[in-house]
């Protein structure tokens, strides 16, 4: 389990995440949702290690990972982070992001082609290993960042709006391919996003954020049909 517990995030004056505490429990998809500039993607990055909390802790697996002062670094969590513009190198070829993670696990040469195989079967993009970026469709690049971002074999995926700046067709195929991929090994995700149709095709929970405080967090149905205040209700367009 990922805890998150009382967590303030300031920027000079401004609070960006403000004491906010929420859990995401193994195999559970849980969804961040809120206006711009709310705080999700700052919870993100601190989430992954990238920035500190001025206040509260993060909690991978029972062991504290984050605190004022204190900060287990990215790589050294058991958790990938899929960003909201991808990142991808546009020197590397498609199996070579694969194989820059696997390397760092000192895996023999048989084992790294074999993972690699794997990886990108799992993603559907099988023939395409020698292609760079550029030379990717919009879903093929999201599905190289999905292939990285396993290929350390995280208990926890980390994404930012990764899906949006696809059409819906496509979103709706990568959501599939997300909730499969979940489901095949067994991974937590925490999903940013401002969509809320995204948030509840893919959710487990939802998780409404307003002005860096956490306004609701419940099942996708407890939260429909039992909204805390206005502010949910408008912002998931219940009537």
């Amino acid at each position: 389990m990922l805890s998150i517990e009382h967590l303030t995030k300031r920027y000079g004056d401004t609070e960006a995440v403000k004491d906010l505490t929420l859990e995401l429990s193994l195999n559970e998809i849980l969804a961040i949702i809120g206006p711009s500039g709310c705080g999700k993607t700052t919870l993100l990055r601190l989430t992954a290690g990238f920035e500190s909390p001025d206040k509260g802790r993060i909690l991978i697996d029972g062991v504290e990972a984050s605190a004022p002062n204190y900060l287990i670094a990215p790589y050294r969590r058991s958790l990938s982070m899929i960003f909201q513009d991808l990142a991808l190198w546009p020197h590397m070829t498609v199996k070579e992001h694969v194989e820059f993670v696997l390397k760092k696990n000192k895996l023999s040469r048989g084992d790294i082609n074999l993972k690699i195989d794997r990886n990108l079967e799992d993603v559907n993009l099988n023939g395409y290993g020698n292609r760079r970026p550029h030379e990717l469709s919009g879903g093929e690049k999201q599905r190289l960042a999905i292939a990285r971002a396993l290929a350390s074999e995280p208990t926890y995926l980390l994404m930012d709006e990764p899906f949006s700046n696809l059409d819906s067709i496509l979103k709706d195929d990568l959501q599939e391919l997300l909730l499969s991929l979940k489901n095949h090994h067994g991974m937590s995700i925490m999903y940013v996003t401002h969509n809320i149709e995204e948030a509840l095709a893919l959710a487990d929970r939802i998780a409404v954020i307003n002005n860096g405080r956490l306004e609701q967090i419940d099942t996708k149905d407890n939260i429909l049909n039992n909204p805390k205040n206005d502010f949910v209700r408008r912002l998931l367009r219940i009537k």
